[in-house]
């Protein structure tokens, strides 16, 4: 009997407790999405449209009906269950911004669901079930059906409550943690293992179009909270700074910045003890927060054994503006970051680095333009003292409190935290002290005592203004 053609596939959201965890906690109820039937293919090639970035790969199980089900009993559910797949649910999520939730240009284009042979369900217990990625020979992705939060007869059954569920419909059952961004060149393979029963793969290459993106409506657009679902983390910008407040922050001191953070109650914002790769260049972004705990080989070895680390995660994911901030437990015996992962935070937008740790290739980072903020240089690997683990969650650098989203700016001093929405009116009452302080210094050199001009007297706020208008600063 020749296999059927589904009248709709169906996607699961967050159906894995690894990936619900990174993406901010566990849902209490399936939410799905649909994509068209045209998105299926048998894997071979991936078309990235030109001018995206954002293309990701998702391991999935496939579920595909084997028999009508409309209005079933849970414990009935698994009976309409005629086959599993591999599955890869691929999106270029550069057009997420315009699906407000869809999926349907992000993950609905031609081929963006390639299906492996489909294996009988017939006495198959899910909890079994083994889905594997490969991207480019290295395993990213390996996880069991157990880590499934919502079964397959638990997603057939709340579906039939509202649908009539066709023969071959397909119910992509959702990706665990390990996905991540790929790019023309790549090569993905999602495989399903089945025990005693066999194993199903797809493999697919990923090509860039041939022709340019035509110009009719949605066009690409990388924002955070795009890359963040790529890389399975949460967005982290609370609030974005006005272009004045920007500019005011390149301009004013931390030296400044701190005095205003004290006169709000607010003391602990320095960090302190952290020396600067290029004291030359200023720093000005939003926190992005790894933490690295303390080496245990166990936990190590599975944490390389998931796909890619979080380091590498962190790094991947960073969008103009962002500054990677690590704690490291104020542990330099080895580094944190080296040049190769530092200039590609550089590529990527990314306005700074800080770590209470050490890093390594100490003169490459030097060259690079980017701030990087350390402890000390150490050409020993992070894998000696430290496991990065958490990606966008508070931390505590150099003795400081960090929180995602937070202003991070660094002078030749060093640098200081500003709570995200503190940064606007700090940065413009900063400004204003730094301007009366330079005309006090202008009118000290030219021999004038500093009482009247430092604190600004009453009776010199007229020739503050005049100072200002010459300067072409005047409000």
């Amino acid at each position: 009997m020749p296999l059927p053609e589904p009248s709709k596939v169906i996607g699961v959201d967050l159906n894995y407790r690894s990936r619900a965890v990174q993406r901010g906690g566990l849902p209490g109820q399936p939410s799905y999405f649909l994509k068209p039937t045209t998105s299926i293919s048998a894997g071979g090639e991936l078309v990235q449209p030109q001018g995206t970035e954002l293309a990701c790969y998702e391991g999935q199980i496939a579920i595909v009906i084997g028999t009508a089900a409309r209005a079933v009993e849970l414990d009935a559910a698994g009976a309409h269950i005629g086959w599993y797949a591999a599955a890869n649910d691929f999106g270029v999520h550069d057009f997420r911004w315009a699906d407000r939730g869809s999926n349907l240009l992000a993950k609905g284009q031609d081929g963006f669901t390639p299906i492996g042979e489909w294996l009988p369900a017939d006495g198959v217990d899910p909890a079994q079930l083994r889905i594997r990625t490969v991207v480019n020979g290295e395993l990213r992705q390996d996880t069991q059906g157990d880590e499934l939060l919502f079964t397959p007869q638990q997603l057939v059954a709340d579906l039939s409550r509202f649908m009539t569920l066709e023969r071959g419909d397909v119910i992509l059952a959702g990706t665990p943690a390990g996905t991540g961004q790929v790019a023309p060149g790549d090569s993905v393979e999602v495989s399903l293992e089945i025990p005693g029963v066999g194993t199903s793969v797809v493999s697919s290459s990923i090509v860039q179009a041939d022709q340019p993106l035509r110009e009719f409506g949605a066009m690409p657009r990388v924002t955070p909270e795009a890359v963040a679902f790529v890389h399975g983390t949460t967005p982290t910008r609370p609030a974005t700074l006005s272009a004045q407040a920007t500019m005011a922050l390149n301009e004013v001191s931390t030296a400044t910045l701190t005095v205003q953070l004290n006169r709000r109650g607010l003391r602990s914002t320095f960090l302190p003890g952290l020396r600067v790769s290029r004291p030359d260049l200023r720093m000005v972004g939003y926190a992005r927060t790894l933490r690295y705990v303390a080496i245990r080989d166990d936990v190590r070895e599975s944490m390389r054994a998931h796909g890619e680390d979080a380091q590498k995660r962190v790094v991947e994911s960073i969008v103009a503006s962002d500054v990677l901030v690590m704690e490291a437990r104020e542990v330099a015996d080895c580094g944190t970051i080296g040049d190769i992962l530092a200039a590609r935070a550089l590529a990527l937008g990314g306005a700074g680095i800080v770590t209470d740790g050490g890093i390594r290739d100490a003169p490459g980072v030097a060259a690079l333009a980017i701030p990087a903020y350390f402890t000390a240089a150490n050409a020993s690997s992070l894998w000696t003292s430290h496991i990065p683990i958490d990606i966008d969650v508070p931390i505590t650098c150099a003795g400081v409190l960090v929180m995602p989203g937070d202003v991070l700016v660094g002078d030749a001093e060093g640098v200081v935290v500003l709570p995200c929405a503190l940064a606007e009116e700090i940065a413009h009452d900063a400004l204003e002290v730094e301007r009366r302080e330079a005309f006090a210094l202008e009118r000290v050199r030219a021999g004038e005592s500093f009482r009247g001009l430092y604190p600004l007297s009453t009776a010199r706020e007229q020739d503050y203004k005049d100072w200002l208008g010459r300067r072409g600063e005047g409000e």
